[in-house]
């Protein structure tokens, strides 16, 4: 009930506290009340009540507007020692004072009945609009929140609320903003690149959205001078309609050219492991009119390996669709009702079927899901058998035939389940992890093809086809980062080429043997012309003087032409006589090859650029998926300038974060199945 105004009692005694100017004291009877300004809301106004309650009231009154807390208890504070007013502390956020004028944080507890929430800091700085708006649009980008959330009516009410002096700009402001960032760091990444004395490798990814818009990211994979595996997304392009695969190659040139890594590049990387190889014949071409390319650029056309086992798994599940359909519609049988999962329970008892697990339907986009589904159906083969026999509504029972298929797929499917897992799930997926697990899948397609079934059979002449395309391309670059792993070098090679090739094992061993001694000449003869004082382009070498005074030079040749003659053995040789490391689980192949450059000078540069490529580009969320990469409706809305910047920048500034996982750079931005 509102209290008339007319009631309002002459104070006895000056009210000194500053609360007061946001109450007035209000007697009804013999009750004395204190009503606050801005919301009308009647407190205690006794004496003997004291204000804690009030200012605690101010604090949380969501009503007050433009007034800011601090204020009025800094004012408070102030007012035992000056004459100072609110208007004068107000002035502490005159835009005329000098930024490093701050006044000393203080930090006020109120009594005991207070909330421990309730403490607050009342450190006042002067308000940076400016720079409130950067932090805005930063963390936009950061956490990749929609543009349009500055004009959300609770982000008005939350922020103005927490700082009334912000002033609310449009979303087209913001966007600016973004830009504005993705330009200031962009510059930051671009001279960062171009300091690196190692190479670098460039992942190729194709996107599309729901709309069928198709768009091109380049990523940057490297190892840094810390010998830390590093990558950053350098464009994300939005690709014309009307794109051929002449103007797909010409795009990636471009790019290449913006960041100035034409000369700097090692290899490329593509998603599709059988795109074009025009595209990157011309790609090659333009390169190596400035610096021809390592060793021929046998190493330069590199395919994901995940991307290949996923194609070959997705052949194995059309041609066995309809058994995989018959699966799926036992399980969706047996879980339709309770009485019928408690029929099936009890013959599963009956038989003696031991296992644990539950029946599951799969998620037909997610392969991984199809194989759980089918190594749990098959564990209860004889249950399915005998729901069969005793309810004739069953209609999904499989053939003694089709469960042999079912047995053998599942089988298969374990395999490259496991090994994508071992892919998708490193944190650092350097180049030599790939070797031994690609040789596996090799050996078992072999075995499969020699399946008598002619319907297995077939399938798996069908899955090594398409693998052989990929290991025609990959197999030296693979083999060639094994050998650079200290606990294989060439012998894990010989062990898997000796059950791949057979008799003609040894042709294939010295095929790689002298591809490596290839690769390590070119680099020796970069290290040359880097102490003769004429560096290539994206030399790995840094010049060993750069003081126009040494009087050594001379020496320094003298011992280079002295040296030719000698049989000094080189650093790959050494590396190759020594004994191999012994393996464990802890080994970190970055930190070896870090610590023992000293001893490799030549070789670490060579281990640098082969180990830092993307031997698989697909992201752990992905692995198992059938479909490709789909931006979310939100991002392929954008403008494309815009959404570069966007996605660019949110990587960027990601790195800066502690638990930044360079694997899954673009997962925020797939659009869910």
């Amino acid at each position: 009930m509102e209290v008339s105004n007319e009631s309002a009692i002459k104070k006895p005694k000056r009210l000194t506290s500053v609360v007061w100017n946001h109450f007035q004291r209000i007697r009804k009877a013999d009750v004395c009340y204190a009503v606050c300004v801005h919301c009308d809301k009647k407190l205690s106004g006794s004496s003997n009540s004291g204000t804690t309650h009030l200012r605690n009231h101010l604090m949380r009154c969501l009503k007050r507007s433009n007034y800011d807390v601090s204020q009025l208890l800094a004012a408070k504070k102030k007012k035992k020692d000056t004459s100072l007013s609110i208007a004068n502390v107000n002035a502490i956020y005159d835009e005329t004072q000098r930024k490093d004028e701050y006044i000393k944080p203080t930090i006020i507890k109120f009594d005991h009945e207070q909330r421990k929430d309730e403490i607050i800091s009342l450190g006042s700085c002067r308000f940076d609009q400016e720079q409130s708006r950067l932090d805005l649009a930063r963390m936009i980008i950061l956490h990749g929140y929609p543009l349009t959330m500055v004009e959300h009516v609770g982000f008005k009410i939350f922020v103005k609320n927490l700082q009334p002096l912000f002033e609310f700009v449009p979303n087209s402001s913001i966007e600016v903003s973004c830009i504005e960032i993705y330009m200031k760091e962009k510059q930051k990444v671009y001279e960062m690149i171009n300091r690196l004395h190692g190479r670098i490798n460039l992942a190729v990814e194709m996107w599309s959205s729901p709309e069928n818009a198709e768009y091109l990211c380049l990523i940057a994979h490297y190892i840094d001078e810390d010998w830390k595996l590093q990558q950053k997304i350098l464009n994300f392009v939005t690709l014309d309609s009307s794109h051929t695969e002449d103007m797909l190659s010409e795009v990636i040139i471009n790019c290449l050219m913006e960041w100035d890594v034409e000369c700097k590049l090692f290899a490329m990387t593509f998603d599709d492991c059988f795109a074009d190889d025009d595209i990157v014949l011309r790609i090659k071409d333009r390169i190596s009119q400035n610096r021809p390319l390592l060793s021929n650029g046998q190493l330069f056309d590199v395919r994901s390996a995940a991307h290949v086992l996923n194609l070959i798994v997705q052949d194995a599940m059309e041609t066995i669709r309809e058994v995989t359909e018959k699966v799926r519609g036992s399980v969706r049988y047996v879980k339709s009702s309770q009485v019928i999962q408690g029929k099936f329970n009890e013959i599963a008892e009956q038989i003696g079927i031991s296992s644990q697990k539950n029946l599951v339907l799969d998620l037909p986009t997610r392969w991984n899901s199809t194989y759980f589904m089918l190594e749990t159906v098959i564990g209860y083969k004889s249950a399915f058998c005998f729901l069969q026999e005793r309810d004739s509504a069953y209609t999904s029972s499989l053939t003694d035939t089709e469960w042999e298929w079912a047995s053998s797929i599942t089988g298969y499917l374990k395999l490259f389940v496991e090994i994508t897992n071992i892919f998708s799930g490193d944190k650092c997926p350097t180049a030599n992890i790939y070797f031994p697990e690609i040789c596996d899948v090799h050996i078992q397609l072999i075995e499969w093809c020699k399946n008598p079934d002619d319907f297995l059979s077939s399938m798996a002449s069908k899955m090594k086809a398409k693998f052989d395309r990929y290991w025609s391309k990959c197999s030296l670059a693979l083999a060639v980062a094994a050998i650079l792993d200290p606990r294989f070098k060439m012998k894990l090679v010989e062990y898997y080429y000796s059950q791949i090739y057979g008799s003609t094992a040894l042709d294939r061993i010295k095929e790689v043997s002298d591809g490596i001694k290839e690769l390590f000449n070119a680099y020796s003869i970069c290290s040359t012309l880097v102490d003769q004082g004429s560096t290539l382009p994206g030399s790995s070498l840094p010049s060993t003087s750069t003081d126009s005074r040494d009087r050594l030079k001379g020496f320094d040749k003298f011992l280079h032409e002295s040296s030719q003659g000698q049989s000094a053995i080189s650093d790959l040789d050494k590396y190759l006589e020594e004994p191999v490391f012994p393996r464990n689980c802890d080994f970190n192949i970055l930190n070896w090859w870090k610590v023992h450059t000293p001893r490799y000078p030549i070789l670490s540069m060579m281990a640098r650029d082969i180990l830092g490529t993307p031997m698989s580009t697909i992201a752990p969320e992905l692995a198992f998926g059938v479909g490709g990469r789909v931006l979310d409706s939100y991002r392929s809305s954008l403008n494309p300038d815009t959404r570069q910047a966007l996605i660019c920048t949110r990587d960027w500034l990601q790195v800066e974060s502690e638990d930044h996982n360079p694997s899954s750079a673009l997962a925020l931005y797939v659009e869910a199945n």
